[in-house]
């Protein structure tokens, strides 16, 4: 309603005020025309699922920056993660398929994403914390991922020439899905904490983008016998994004310098004002 409203508002006048959250927000953009790019001469079946390397990149530049040594329990999430993405996309083999989706396709899918996404939103607003930050969490990977296969569209589309490729709707149901995802994922970080969002958000962006390239571009994964390997390396890529999402780098004990008082993992001592403690969202946080 309008007190919804007024709240979003404040909240996007507070973080616009925020140097990091905006660079935060300018990178997820930048990384969004090199997902373009990689959708141009990949399939969504391959490079949906590498956005879980993401994580493991976090992991590292925070280790590097903040010069805190990941613990045991983390390089175990690191290895889960990076071994289940070399599975899976190892064993699928996932086929080319075509650069544009066969007319009449994105109708039917197009309905059966909103549908879902709608479906969700309305379940989260019937529960609170983990639960509704896992739901928010799925319907923006739901976003993201049909936001990924309307960028396969228009790059497909772009030999016909950008003029006439701005006279189509691909580019503006494109933006418009994107603002969406984007909103999406602000509500499930503020909805709870990474743990609860990041491997519904992990999981879900790559397993929607396998079926919507098979859907809309005949894409194809390997099935029969190496249904089981390809079903242990999802297994294993949720078990890390859980591993990972729930280090201190997730919950916000890096933002402490590691040459303070407090240490380089503070969530063991007292909150400092203003800091999310760990478990906690990082409310303002741009991107995953």
């Amino acid at each position: 309603g309008g007190r919804g409203m007024r709240q979003a508002v404040r909240w996007l006048g507070h973080v616009l005020r925020r140097p990091y959250w905006l660079a935060g927000a300018g990178l997820l953009a930048l990384s969004t025309v090199f997902q373009a790019a990689a959708l141009a001469v990949g399939s969504l079946a391959v490079v949906q699922p590498l956005l879980a390397s993401e994580l493991l990149f976090t992991l590292a530049v925070g280790g590097i920056v903040f010069r805190a040594r990941p613990g045991r329990r983390t390089w175990l999430a690191f290895t889960a993660l990076a071994a289940g993405l070399a599975l899976f996309l190892g064993v699928a083999a996932p086929s080319a398929g075509r650069t544009t989706a066969l007319p009449g396709r994105w109708l039917p899918v197009g309905v059966a994403v909103v549908c879902a996404v709608v479906a969700l939103v309305v379940s989260a607003r019937a529960v609170q914390g983990a639960p509704r930050a896992a739901l928010l969490g799925l319907s923006s990977a739901v976003s993201f991922a049909a936001t990924a296969a309307l960028l396969k569209e228009v790059m497909g589309r772009l030999p016909q020439g950008v003029g006439t490729v701005l006279t189509q709707w691909p580019p503006y149901v494109t933006a418009l899905i994107g603002v969406v995802s984007f909103l999406l994922l602000q509500s499930a970080f503020r909805a709870g904490s990474l743990t609860a969002s990041q491997p519904a958000l992990t999981l879900g962006d790559a397993m929607v983008g396998v079926a919507l390239g098979s859907a809309l571009f005949d894409e194809q994964i390997a099935l029969g016998v190496r249904v089981l390997p390809e079903v242990l390396g999802f297994a294993l890529i949720g078990a890390g994004s859980i591993g990972l999402a729930g280090a201190p780098w997730a919950g916000g004990a890096w933002d402490t310098a590691p040459n303070s008082r407090d240490g380089p993992y503070p969530e063991a001592r007292e909150r400092a004002p203003g800091r999310p403690s760990a478990g906690e969202p990082d409310r303002d946080r741009p991107g995953p």
